[in-house]
């Protein structure tokens, strides 16, 4: 019998949408990308002690990590920038409520290589380009776009703005001087080679930036998972973030 075209694609797309079993000993992890540093050291630290652990680790922006968990990507364990998310696939069922913990802080920072002196929200009209990233997807631009319309500069910035993917790809765009300047966790700017911490972007003017992490469904079964996330509350973690420059309350 031929099968039709159209149904060997459709019974691809439901093989494709089926979640993949974790290995043995596999810990899958979504994570906000300037976390990038600290989950990189801390899964060698870990995978050094418990070598029949592997990490199959994926970083971006938050919404496109909870997007991309909804549609049926592998994931164990998911770190956030913002509790919006976490709490996104909790009430999609996809998240173990009961696992939320908040793992660290941060604060909004603005950084870049312009020469034009900037030492505030307020001169930031001076500037042609600036980067942050894309505020339905990315937290950092959520923060930076409530910091800016709480200072009442979203008229005279909007054309300014220079969208970028997640916070990572805005230091690069600064880093790079594509831009005047770019809208960056502190964390971040303290990892910038070129572009200068211009400013600090007053508490007052944007929520605390929390990293909650959570559990997914799909890590009921994980016993490595469930380890890891604990060791994550763990002394050894607290000191590598401190080393990152993340807050811990």
């Amino acid at each position: 019998m031929i099968v039709s075209i159209k149904r060997i694609a459709l019974i691809a797309f439901a093989l494709l949408s089926i979640t993949v079993p974790a290995l043995a000993g596999e810990v899958r992890l979504s994570v906000a990308g300037s976390m990038k540093e600290v989950i990189n050291e801390l899964t060698a630290s870990y995978t050094a002690k418990h070598p029949g652990t592997t990490f199959v680790k994926n970083f971006g922006a938050s919404g496109t990590l909870a997007g991309q968990i909804e549609n049926g990507a592998p994931a164990d364990l998911f770190i956030a920038a913002n509790t919006e998310w976490v709490k996104y696939l909790i009430e999609k069922k996809l998240a173990d409520g009961a696992t939320e913990k908040n793992f660290a802080y941060n604060s909004l920072v603005f950084a870049g290589t312009t020469t034009k002196k900037v030492s505030s929200m307020g001169d930031l009209v001076k500037l042609d380009k600036i980067a942050i990233g894309s505020p339905k997807s990315v937290p950092a631009g959520e923060y930076a776009l409530a910091a800016i319309t709480k200072s009442g500069l979203e008229q005279q910035l909007q054309k300014k703005l220079v969208m970028a993917k997640d916070v990572r790809e805005c230091l690069m765009y600064a880093e790079l001087g594509e831009v005047d300047g770019g809208f960056v966790y502190r964390t971040d700017a303290l990892l910038a080679k070129k572009a200068k911490l211009l400013f600090e972007v007053p508490q007052s003017l944007y929520p605390r930036v929390v990293y909650p992490m959570v559990l997914t469904l799909q890590a009921s079964k994980n016993s490595e998972a469930k380890a890891f996330e604990s060791y994550l509350q763990g002394d050894e973690t607290k000191t590598v973030l401190r080393k990152f420059g993340f807050q811990l309350q």
